[in-house]
């Protein structure tokens, strides 16, 4: 992983280096104006014994915020980032440097739809004060306990994740650790400058080293309590990051279930006095950090619920990555430009992203399974009326499928419908099912494009599939993972296609995907719940019509 040293050490190799100096006279651009930032290069097969890294560079002078805008485009740097010194220089072609006219993204400064009006400013009250308590790093919250840690490279770290279960009067273990493991950034353009740019955002940057402080009542409500994060610079020094992590409440007016009790196709059989309304609000607890990795910002969400499912979100915002070009309308194009035209001059690359989750499940007990449960359409003959024909009639069925190896745990989750559960076999209810946990995706859910033998495939192969299931036991190969300590690795995927509304700055996309109880409770935990204000009574009768 780069440290923030190196970076800034590397990016400013170039201003004293007599080729780049020569490169920008030629282009009328004075060095004070310019700078340079490191980008990894990628794995092409070579074994490289050396720290290398790429430094290009951008024009930092027009009065806009957004470099990113206004790259040099064709020049590029090859720096060894352990000696400090540059080993390769390329200056392959010059092109038109974009105008920072219409590109900074700052409150008064931005364009629409980003500085036109705004909705009413909205306040969270709690008379009560805020319903979650934060014992060091432990926090607890109606049914939940579970403990928010931070690591350098993975940011927040959820362990420990227990739902108590009210009938049973049990804390009952979900989680024993997760987090984001990777976010890999492939671009699809291959041409000299582009074709390395394929990044590993938490390997080789850091995801808690690239958290940022929160701003109050924009990147969390009021309600919020804010966590800070430790780690050690590149000299072993300890770095205190403030408020990069903050809990809080939601309160997004969603409904947790609802009923109304209201005449139908029994109303011969039952008749209601009174009209039966039960809707109970949902209330879930967020734990939230900004990561922000060059252009990107990440929004990583971990959302509980006193359902007792557990939510991952993650949001994209920020800055795309611009490609500088002589082109300044559509017209102009012949040839494939591998993005967008989305201003004069100015290209947004087309990309991708996968965030892949590394979740330690511990479904009541360390002993779980992964099953597939898939969904088979059937169809019968008919069903016989009394002095009828058949009426033909097609459903669908479920084929239980227990993974026994990691072979079979492995699922594109665009393919067949199917239930992914996780269940502990030796666990079951009072009716005889095993207790367990639902995976629901929650959109994004794209998997790799690129060729399997293309080199930034085969370094990120597993996002060719959303889902695989390994054991927590890292020996031999095809283990394994029926009744064993196992974990859920994740990829929420997707393909960006850039448009003139994600310039100057792009509105939040989101993927998620969330573990909800499968069989895990003797009943609904939501039964237990208590509505706002009084419930009315309810007043039926039962009996035979006429």
């Amino acid at each position: 992983m780069f440290t923030t040293e190196e970076q800034v050490a590397a990016g400013q190799l170039s201003r004293e280096y007599p080729p780049f100096r020569e490169s920008l006279q030629r282009r009328g651009l004075a060095l004070t104006n310019v700078g340079c930032g490191v980008f990894s290069m990628g794995w092409f097969g070579k074994n490289e014994a050396r720290r290398l890294a790429k430094v290009q560079c951008f024009i930092v002078a027009g009065g806009t915020a957004n470099y990113y805008a206004r790259p040099l485009e064709g020049v590029t740097l090859l720096v060894d980032v352990e000696k400090l010194v540059i080993v390769a220089y390329r200056d392959r072609a010059a092109y038109s440097v974009p105008k920072a006219e219409g590109t900074d993204y700052r409150a008064g400064k931005a364009r629409p739809p980003f500085n036109g009006a705004v909705p009413a400013p909205g306040v969270v009250v709690q008379p009560e004060g805020k319903g979650f308590h934060i014992d060091d790093h432990i926090v607890r919250w109606a049914n939940w306990e579970f403990h928010v840690g931070f690591d350098m490279r993975a940011g927040t770290v959820i362990s420990m994740a227990s739902v108590h279960d009210a009938d049973a009067d049990l804390w009952r273990r979900v989680l024993y650790r997760g987090f984001a493991s990777e976010i890999f950034v492939p671009y699809m353009d291959p041409e000299e400058e582009w074709y390395f740019h394929t990044f590993m955002d938490a390997g080789e940057y850091g995801l808690g080293v690239s958290a940022v402080p929160l701003q109050p009542e924009a990147d969390y409500p009021a309600n919020a309590a804010y966590m800070d994060g430790y780690y050690v610079d590149a000299d072993g020094k300890p770095v205190k990051s403030e408020n990069i992590i903050c809990v809080f409440e939601r309160y997004a007016g969603d409904i947790a279930w609802r009923h109304t009790g209201v005449a139908g196709p029994i109303a011969p059989m039952m008749w209601l006095s009174v009209q039966i309304t039960e809707v109970r609000p949902d209330v879930t607890l967020v734990v939230r950090m900004v990561v922000t990795v060059g252009n990107y910002d990440y929004t990583l969400d971990w959302e509980f619920k006193t359902v007792g499912s557990i939510k991952t979100v993650v949001s994209l915002s920020g800055i795309l990555e611009m490609k500088a070009t002589n082109y300044t309308h559509v017209d102009q194009i012949r040839d494939d430009i591998h993005g967008t035209l989305i201003a004069e001059n100015t290209v947004g690359v087309y990309h991708d992203h996968f965030i892949t989750y590394h979740l330690d499940l511990d479904i009541d007990g360390t002993k779980n399974s992964f099953i597939k449960n898939t969904i088979i359409p059937k169809r019968n003959t008919g069903v016989r009326a009394t002095g009828g024909a058949p009426t033909p009639r097609s459903y669908w069925t479920v084929l239980y499928e227990v993974a026994e190896t990691e072979a079979e745990g492995q699922v594109n989750i665009n393919g067949a419908p199917a239930d992914l559960l996780f269940v502990n076999p030796s666990k079951k209810t009072k009716v005889g099912n095993e207790v367990g946990y639902r995976l629901i995706p929650a959109g994004a859910t794209a998997t790799s494009l690129l060729a399997n033998n293309d080199y930034p495939q085969r370094r990120a192969s597993y996002t060719k599939k959303q889902v695989w299931v390994t054991p927590y036991n890292k020996s031999e190969k095809n283990r394994r993972i029926k009744d064993e300590d196992i974990v859920l690795w994740y990829t929420v995927g997707l393909h960006h296609v850039p448009c003139q509304e994600d310039f100057p700055v792009m509105p939040m996309i989101s993927g998620a995907f969330e573990l909800r109880p499968f069989n895990f409770f003797e009943r609904n935990p939501l039964i237990r719940t208590r509505p706002p204000g009084n419930s009315p009574n309810c007043s039926c009768s039962f009996g035979r019509s006429g």
